[in-house]
């Protein structure tokens, strides 16, 4: 493809004029079997570009290895897919990317450094940056414009303006590690209008995000960057949810009001998203102002795709905007996807997963609670004992809960302590001397925005009992990256969290939607794969099922309930469940 460059205030692709119209769309938040789908879909709705996030944390999960790129981390197939479907790609690399992700993108094992400064020259954070960089780079100088590929520009980290830490000469390192590199395509950044001084470079173009009130918002660009292209990195159109809020939505017609606005400009722009997408497994992040708010597992974001990639409301709106301004496809956009519906799946089998943890994890012993960096653990949940010191009742305190705790004595359930709701101590009574005190601690997403990154998981600090700090404590992981160790069984299990199994045959595989009505907190999977977090607290009331998970013939079902279900069946549905709105 012919490289992109800036005349005065105009971008171009060799010698004719592009206003850049993209969507953000996340490969890693698709099923890699729905990329082509979710692409060609794009083009249909008249965007020439698609913008897309790189999860650091998932490409490379240990400190000095090699990148993942397997199944949905394939980013050369989903850029040469891209190009396929004629598109130009704006590519964001990170090492921080937000998006909702969990710890914006930035590997926990960053945080075995209890005093590492991230998002700055620290050579602690800066030495990996190099080595990530490096090892990313050389896969995607192939597949920039100069080399005849799709990518036509690169951000440079995302919204550092908001960081509030003003370490310019952090930024300027990136930008020398992306031209070392290869990278020799334009750079932008990417601010909110009020961070525009604080997150730009001189010689590196900036773009303005925001939701709304387009005009004024390109006017504060403008006055930051008296010449050069105008353009919206991030146009939000719709928003992510949050357990315990509403569904956010934002009115269609409004947004493509805005759409006009920012097109009839003569500015560019990238819809954020075009398709949202999902946070499989547990792989959602959260923000802290405050108060610990973690996102939901679907990513929806009320987008013009919605998570299964059928056209919305917005998509048609938005295609008839761009109309108005670019060459739309006249071929006929495909129809909604067939679903899948299936009532009334029976969970036959059980495990216990106090019982089965050491199947799944190997303790250590220490002299306090480790946390999951320490372990070298990613993600799931930890599961902590010791022996409370004393027979009766008495008040166990918990110093850094991060993020749920559920507290068992002897086995048996006794209570709930969750950082959300700011809770650090619990009533209880030891029913003997030496009995044994269980916390099961769930990391639900590191936090993605803001100072909080620095977010350790599981116990993040001592433990007392009537005062008396409590020592000698086996700690064991709990990733559940697999589940083939567990023994299922169609007995009865111990009071507390279980596994449930059961099967379900299919005809003919399609999307479909796992809704759980009298189910109270855990995680799903089918064949094998982690669709993601469930909890009866909403809005969130389904999951999404890609379809190319599923195959014809008997299929398998494992949730990992955490409290307790009266009736164990769950019901595949052709619609979602993503509560009512905000």
């Amino acid at each position: 493809m012919p490289e992109l460059t800036v005349v005065d205030d105009d971008f171009r692709i060799g010698d004719e004029p592009l206003q850049i119209i993209s969507g953000s769309m996340h490969y890693f938040r698709v099923h890699p079997e729905q990329w082509a789908d979710r692409l060609h879909k794009a083009r249909l709705m008249g965007l020439n570009t698609v913008d897309v996030y790189v999860p650091w944390n998932l490409h490379q999960p240990h400190r000095d290895g090699p990148l993942a790129l397997d199944g949905g981390l394939d980013l050369p197939r989903f850029l040469d897919l891209a190009a396929a479907e004629g598109l130009h790609v704006l590519l964001r690399p990170g090492p921080y990317i937000c998006a909702e992700w969990e710890a914006g993108g930035l590997p926990s094992w960053l945080l075995t450094d209890p005093d590492i400064r991230l998002r700055t020259c620290d050579p602690r954070y800066l030495e990996p940056v190099a080595r990530y960089f490096a090892l990313l780079l050389a896969l995607v100088r192939p597949h920039l414009a100069t080399q005849g590929g799709p990518v036509i520009a690169v951000q440079v980290e995302n919204e550092y303006g908001a960081s509030g830490l003003g370490d310019t000469a952090y930024l300027e390192q990136l930008v020398t590690m992306l031209r070392k590199g290869g990278v020799d395509v334009p750079l932008f950044t990417s601010d909110q209008a009020d961070d525009l001084a604080a997150g730009g470079l001189p010689g590196v173009l900036r773009t303005v995000n925001f939701s709304g009130d387009a005009t004024s918002k390109l006017r504060t660009l403008r006055k930051h960057q008296p010449s050069g292209p105008l353009m919206c990195a991030e146009f939000w159109s719709g928003w992510f949810d949050r357990w315990g809020g509403g569904h956010g939505t934002r009115p269609a017609a409004d947004k493509a009001a805005t759409l006009d606005e920012i097109l009839s400009c003569g500015a560019s722009v990238n819809i954020y998203m075009l398709h949202g997408g999902t946070n499989f497994g547990f792989t959602n992040g959260a923000n802290d102002k405050g108060h610990y708010r973690p996102t939901v597992t679907s990513y929806d974001y009320d987008s013009p795709l919605d998570e299964a990639g059928d056209p919305t409301e917005k998509f048609w709106l938005f295609r008839d905007t761009i109309a108005k301004y670019a060459p739309v496809p006249a071929e006929p956009v495909p129809p909604a996807g067939r679903k899948l519906d299936l009532q009334g799946i029976r969970m036959t089998e059980r495990a216990s997963l106090l019982t089965q943890a050491v199947r799944l994890g190997a303790p250590e012993r220490a002299a306090r609670p480790l946390t999951m960096e320490e372990l070298g653990q990613d993600f799931g949940f930890v599961l902590y004992e010791t022996v409370l010191p004393a027979e009766g009742p008495g008040t166990l305190r918990l110093s850094g809960v991060r993020d749920r705790a559920q507290v068992f004595v002897d086995g048996q359930p006794v209570g709930t302590l969750e950082r959300e709701n700011h809770e650090t101590a619990l009533s209880l009574r030891s029913p003997a001397p030496h009995s044994r005190l269980t916390l099961l601690v769930e990391n639900q997403g590191r936090v993605n925005y803001g100072p909080g990154l620095r977010d350790w998981k599981g116990l993040a600090g001592p433990v007392s009992f009537n005062g008396e700090d409590l020592t000698d404590w086996t700690t064991t992981p709990l990733p559940l990256t697999t589940l083939e160790d567990v023994p299922f069984g169609d007995g009865a299990v111990e009071a507390g969290p279980a596994f449930h199994r059961g099967t379900f045959e299919v005809r003919s595989p399609a999307d479909t939607f796992l809704h759980l009505p009298g189910w109270s907190k855990g995680n799903a999977w089918i064949n094998g794969f982690a669709l993601g977090r469930y909890w009866s607290r909403g809005p969130q009331r389904s999951l999404y099922v890609p379809g190319p998970v599923l195959r014809q013939g008997v299929n398998e079902i494992v949730l990992l309930e955490l409290h307790g279900v009266h009736t164990p069946v769950v019901h595949l549905r052709d619609r979602p469940g993503l509560g009512p709105a905000e």
